[in-house]
C-alpha cells in the first residue's frame, strides 16, 4: 500500500529512533521525528537525512498535552511508533519524577490524542491506523539461571524506570481494549550499535577504555543481559508495523545472553586488536569492581519465537560481528561522541541511591 501519510516517530533523535528513521527513509516512508531533545536526544545522529524530502522534525515534549494535540492536527499520521522515553535505570533511581512524566504522562497524551484523531477520521481510518509502543524486557523483572521471558510473563518491575515502562504498556493495552485504538506493544532486550548515548554499558566501556579511565563493573559482574543489535531491532519494528496484529505483544531478541563481565572482557579484547594502548598494557587492566546498583536484576532473557513464527522475522547479525562493527563505529566517529562529552555528560556514574 502506498503511504500517503507520514509515520510519526517519537524519540527519533535518540539511539534506536535515529537508526529506525534512517531505515524508514531508505524504505521510502515519510517520517516526522518528534523529540524533546533532552540530554540523550541528538539531531546530529540524523545529519545524513536531515534534508531528505521525506523527513521533517518537530520539537515537542510529549508530556505537554496541548502540544501533542496540535501535533496530531498538523501531522495527520497514518501510524505512531512511540520510542520516546527516559530509559536509564541509574538516572531513574536518582530522579524518578521525569520518568513518570515522560513514560506515563507522555504515553497517555499520545494515546488520548491518537484516539481523538482516529475517531474524527472514522472507523475505516482507525482500522488502518497503528500505534506501535516500543518497550523493554525490564518490565518482566528478573530471571534466575533458567527460563526466558515470553509475552505471557507477568510483569514484575524493580526500578522506577521499569515500573514507568510497565505502566505505559498497560495504558497502551487499555486503549486497545477500551477504545478500539489499534495498538501493538513490543518488548525487547538490551540494544547496542552506532549512535548509542555513552551512558549505556557498551559505549561506556569503549569510551572509558579510550580515555584510560577505570571501567566500572557492578558487583561481581555476573548479571546477564540479552543483547540485540539495533539494526535487527529496527527491522523487527518495521515488520511489526506492517504485519503485526492490533492488541498483540511481540517480544524481540537477538538470542545473545552474556554476563556483564564476559561482555566487558570481549570489548577490551576487540579494543586491544583495533586500538592497542601506547604503553603496551591491555584494556582489561582498567576493569574495576564497584558497589552494585540498588535492585540490580540478575538476568534477562527474551523468548522471541512468536515474532519469528507469526511475522517471519529473524535477527540477521551474529553477536560477535555486530559487536566488532559497533566498536569500529565508535573509533571511526570520534567527533560524534566527543561533542557529547564536551557537554554536561562526563561518563559519571549515577543511581547509587545516596
Amino acid at each position: 500500500m502506498k503511504n500517503l501519510q507520514p509515520i510519526l516517530v517519537t524519540g527519533g533523535a535518540g539511539f534506536i529512533g535515529s537508526n529506525l528513521i534512517r531505515l524508514l527513509i531508505r524504505e521510502g516512508r515519510d517520517v516526522v521525528n518528534v523529540d524533546k531533545l533532552t540530554y540523550a536526544g541528538n539531531l546530529k545522529s540524523l545529519r545524513e537525512i536531515e534534508d531528505h524530502e521525506n523527513y521533517s522534525f518537530e520539537h515537542c515534549d510529549i508530556a505537554d498535552f496541548g502540544k501533542v494535540r496540535r501535533l496530531f492536527e498538523k501531522v495527520q499520521p497514518e501510524a505512531v511508533i512511540h520510542l520516546a522515553a527516559e530509559s536509564h535505570v541509574d538516572r531513574s533511581i536518582d530522579g524518578p519524577a521525569v520518568f513518570v512524566q515522560t513514560n506515563l504522562v507522555g504515553t497517555f497524551n499520545l494515546l488520548h490524542c491518537a484516539k481523538e484523531y482516529c475517531q474524527e477520521l472514522g472507523d475505516r481510518a482507525m482500522n488502518k491506523f497503528r500505534f506501535l509502543h516500543v518497550s523493554t524486557d525490564e518490565v518482566y523483572g528478573s530471571l534466575g539461571d533458567e527460563g526466558k521471558f515470553n509475552e505471557a510473563t507477568p510483569y514484575d518491575p524493580h526500578s522506577p524506570y521499569s515500573a514507568s515502562k510497565a505502566g505505559s504498556d498497560h495504558l497502551v493495552r487499555a486503549w486497545f481494549h477500551t477504545y478500539g485504538l489499534p495498538t501493538i506493544v513490543t518488548n525487547c532486550g538490551n540494544n547496542f550499535g552506532p549512535y548509542q548515548f555513552p551512558e549505556k554499558l557498551i559505549p561506556l566501556v569503549i569510551l572509558k577504555s579510550l580515555r584510560g579511565e577505570p571501567i566500572p563493573i557492578y558487583g561481581e559482574g555476573t548479571n546477564v543481559r540479552d543483547w540485540l543489535f539495533v539494526d535487527d531491532h529496527c527491522a523487527a519494528l518495521l515488520r511489526v508495523l506492517e504485519d503485526g496484529q492490533p492488541g498483540q505483544t511481540y517480544n524481540i531478541s537477538g538470542n545473545n545472553e552474556r554476563q556483564n563481565i564476559e561482555l566487558v572482557r570481549q570489548l577490551c579484547q576487540i579494543l586491544d586488536e583495533f586500538n592497542p594502548r601506547n604503553d603496551g598494557s591491555r584494556y582489561e587492566e582498567l576493569m574495576t569492581f564497584v558497589k552494585d546498583r540498588p535492585g540490580h536484576d540478575f538476568r534477562y532473557a527474551v523468548d522471541c519465537r512468536k515474532i519469528c513464527r507469526e511475522l517471519k522475522w529473524q535477527p540477521r547479525h551474529d553477536f560477535d560481528s555486530a559487536l566488532r562493527e559497533t566498536v569500529r563505529w565508535y573509533l571511526d566517529n570520534e567527533t560524534w561522541w566527543k561533542e557529547i562529552l564536551s557537554g554536561a555528560y562526563r561518563l559519571q556514574r549515577q543511581g547509587q541511591n545516596r
